[in-house]
């Protein structure tokens, strides 16, 4: 009985140590037992309406989370000349030379701002938000932050002005800290792709849907999921209305939870 407990406990091990390796934790992360209770919020973010009477005013952001850049909605966003704010995480960057060098090859198109450094939850408590570990503390926030800026800068890209981090959800005294930082929080008013898992039809109504001030979410960095096809088309359709298309610098805003007070 001994031997088959002392065996067990010898594969428990190792399967442990497989896991660990092939997801490894970020360094400020700490195993969690259970999710504590921590009040977290998902701020909302609207920018100035429009001043053409019939035409709808919006802001297009994207999250580029990991993963590669979806070509669909890329090359559907410089043919229509539509522009948009790209939120890059230090991940996706490395992983994507092709997609930036198209974005840094459209200035007037694309405004790309800091998404983070390896997309953990911007929560300085320890916490699981939608299964992931937040940074959880206050210095793990900073570094999540201070190293998707430094990816960028590194990259060629102008110093970030916005930070959107992993999950769209934060706690209040996180939201403290990066306004500390000097950035603005970028919120969102509607959600285009449901984290880019919805299907191509109810992405496409939901993004058409948009109305004047709103701002969109949606992701540009899973080729392989339906929603990217409904994005693409959904930018078409918005076009054909005489959306005014803007970047979150062109415009004036207005976010919820002091994330842009």
């Amino acid at each position: 009985m001994n031997r088959i407990l002392l065996a067990s406990a010898f594969l428990l091990a190792g399967l442990s140590t497989l896991c660990a390796a092939e997801t490894p934790l970020p360094a400020a992360a700490t195993p969690l037992m259970k999710s504590p209770a921590v009040k977290l919020v998902e701020p909302h973010l609207h920018i100035a309406r429009s001043i053409l009477a019939g035409h709808a005013r919006i802001a297009l952001t994207f999250d580029a989370c990991m993963g590669q850049a979806d070509e669909r909605i890329l090359s559907t966003l410089v043919r229509e000349r539509i522009p948009a704010t790209i939120f890059v995480t230090a991940r996706w960057l490395k992983r994507n030379p092709a997609a930036l060098a198209v974005f840094l090859q459209n200035p007037d198109l694309f405004e790309l701002e800091n998404h983070g450094e390896n997309h953990i939850p911007a929560v300085d408590t320890p916490t699981l938000v939608y299964g992931i570990a937040s940074a959880g503390s206050p210095q793990a926030v900073r570094q999540e932050v201070e190293g998707g800026a430094a990816a960028m800068l590194a990259s060629g890209i102008p110093a970030p002005h916005w930070f959107r981090g992993s999950t769209a959800k934060y706690d209040l005294s996180a939201i403290g800290e990066i306004r500390a930082m000097g950035y603005r929080i970028a919120g969102y008013s509607v959600n285009g792709d449901g984290g880019s898992l919805l299907g191509a039809a109810i992405t496409e109504k939901r993004i058409a849907s948009a109305k004047d001030g709103d701002v969109v979410i949606s992701h540009i960095n899973q080729p392989t999921h339906a929603a990217g096809e409904g994005v693409a088309k959904a930018l078409v359709d918005l076009k054909a209305k005489g959306t005014e298309f803007v970047r979150l610098d062109d415009v004036e805003d207005m976010g919820d939870d002091k994330t842009t007070e």
